[in-house]
């Protein structure tokens, strides 16, 4: 079975937040991605962060 666990993925600025799902044995280091802020209208940086 994989070893998908739920993140959380929020942006510094707004304080946004996106939830997504990652393999925790795939991938050992935080994740950075690009998405959409509806606050800014475009598209901004989402870090991994704490629950």
């Amino acid at each position: 079975m994989s070893q998908d666990q739920l993140i959380i993925l929020r942006n510094k600025e707004t304080g946004e937040v996106y939830h997504t799902r990652k393999n925790k044995k795939k991938v050992e280091r935080k994740i950075e991605l690009k998405k959409y802020s509806k606050l800014l209208r475009k598209r901004i940086v989402f870090k991994e962060s704490k629950k």
